[in-house]
């Protein structure tokens, strides 16, 4: 059976493998400096965004691209305020803090950064001044860690308050492209994005791509610190064209007018809309309303630890009740017939 565990264990979509494979025996300058690829990737990905003032970087994975955009936009008594379960929180080791930063979580419960807990903590921290680290900037994620859509509404309410504070933005877009083909957007696009955040980034590795990340940068601090961090932190690539040829040939308008990036992205969600579908059909219980590639259900032990078993599904967490918080991922790889045979083994449970 295809497995549902993340978006990231297949290779690479064939479009982008193709690309790579014939330009294999090219020779460029190396460090995304100057090849042809990345110049003409920075120049489809500005357009997408409507802006030619940003920067245009790439980064080998989430984690570097977290590490880099966050610390480049903090002085050393600054920090970063984040959900508590914002991914550089939990799940990158304690990359942030490694760096000589800080990162402050909010107590938001549902993936969400709230301008409530975050005006919170920002008054908390900034209550006895030079004695506490000074928020200087937010994290947020889109998709969230629980597979939330960020809204129009909804982020030009947080952007809004993190501008009455004189702070920054930061979005965490690994999984970009699940969420602005969401019809849960609700009229977020890629453009009104980079019309406010102060950085951020459009996730290859879970999109199709062997791996890498696009940083689009407004940020002026952090323009200037991207080179050196990348390079001092060890995310700088010496085959760097190799992520500019991903990125390039993901973001050219194909013969149809699409871009193969956002074409990628709708086809994981729809598999997952399906999949989801199916599952409460047979009955079981949705854990919220993820309207992205990851579905999130609620089981009993025996029956995450077949689904876990057979379909490569993660069990997040045991909740005080007993029941396993399950989560279901759909990747650019997914066809509708492998939700067809999940949901076959799940009427059998």
């Amino acid at each position: 059976m295809r497995m549902f565990r993340n978006d990231y264990s297949e290779g690479a979509a064939p479009e982008i493998l193709e690309a790579l494979v014939s330009t294999n025996a090219e020779q460029h300058v190396g460090y995304t400096e100057g090849d042809p690829y990345c110049e003409r990737a920075r120049e489809l990905i500005r357009a997408a965004c409507g802006r030619d003032d940003v920067d245009v970087e790439f980064c080998i994975g989430g984690t570097s691209a977290n590490i880099v955009g966050v610390t480049g936009m903090l002085r050393d008594w600054e920090g970063v305020i984040c959900t508590r379960d914002g991914h550089i929180n939990v799940h990158e080791t304690g990359a942030i803090a490694a760096c000589g930063r800080t990162v402050l979580p909010t107590r938001d419960a549902d993936g969400f950064l709230s301008v409530e807990e975050a005006e919170r903590v920002f008054t908390f921290q900034t209550g006895t001044g030079r004695h506490m680290t000074r928020p200087a900037a937010i994290y947020i994620s889109n998709t969230t860690e629980l597979g939330g859509v960020w809204s129009r509404a909804r982020f030009d309410a947080i952007c809004d308050w993190a501008e009455s504070r004189g702070l920054k933005v930061f979005l965490d877009g690994a999984r970009l492209g699940s969420a602005l083909t969401s019809p849960a957007a609700d009229g977020l696009t890629l453009e009104h994005i980079a019309a406010r955040a102060s950085a951020f980034y459009i996730g290859g590795t879970k999109n199709g791509m062997l791996f890498g990340e696009a940083m689009v940068i407004a940020d002026p601090a952090l323009k200037e610190a991207f080179g050196y961090l990348v390079k001092e932190r060890g995310g700088l690539m010496a085959k760097g064209r190799l992520l500019g040829v991903q990125f390039a040939r993901a973001f050219v308008p194909e013969a149809d007018g699409e871009v193969l990036y956002w074409k990628l992205a709708r086809g994981a969600n729809e598999c997952a809309f399906k999949l989801r579908a199916g599952l409460v059909e047979l009955g079981f219980e949705p854990a919220g309303d993820a309207p992205s590639n990851q579905q999130f259900f609620l089981f009993e032990p025996k029956v995450a630890a077949a689904f876990a078993e057979t379909a490569g599904c993660e069990i997040f967490e045991y909740l005080p009740d007993g029941r396993a918080l399950t989560r279901f991922v759909c990747s650019w790889a997914t066809k509708p017939a492998d939700v067809d045979e999940l949901l076959a083994f799940a009427a059998t449970l």
